[in-house]
C-alpha cells in the first residue's frame, strides 16, 4: 500500500512513469498540475480510472486549475482529508 503523489502534466513521462509503478492496492493523489489529468474525457483520465488504484483530486488544487472537483468521477480531498490519507498510507511517493 502506497500512497503516489502526482504534481505533473499528463504530457510529462512522470505521468506514465507514475502509472506504471501503480498497484491494485495503492492510492494517487492529484495535486498541483496533475490535476489536469483528471479532465473528463482526456486519455489522462481514462488512464487513471484503468491503473486499478484508487484515485483522489486535492480540492484546492482542482479549483485553482478551473476543474471542478464536486462533479468529479475521483473523489476530492481538502487538505484536512489529505493529512488523513497520509496516516491510512504510511508509505507515499512523490512524482514531480
Amino acid at each position: 500500500m502506497l500512497l503516489h503523489t502526482l504534481n505533473s502534466p499528463p504530457a510529462s513521462s512522470v505521468f506514465t512513469d507514475c502509472l506504471r509503478c501503480v498497484g491494485a492496492t495503492d492510492a494517487v493523489l492529484l495535486l498541483g498540475d496533475g490535476v489536469y489529468a483528471a479532465l473528463p474525457g482526456s486519455e489522462a483520465c481514462q488512464a487513471l480510472h484503468d491503473c486499478g488504484a484508487t484515485v483522489y483530486l486535492l480540492k484546492d488544487c482542482a479549483s485553482a486549475a478551473g476543474i471542478d472537483s464536486d462533479s468529479h468521477a475521483f473523489q476530492a480531498l481538502t487538505m484536512d482529508e489529505f493529512v488523513a490519507l497520509t496516516e491510512r498510507f504510511p508509505r507515499s511517493l512523490a512524482w514531480y
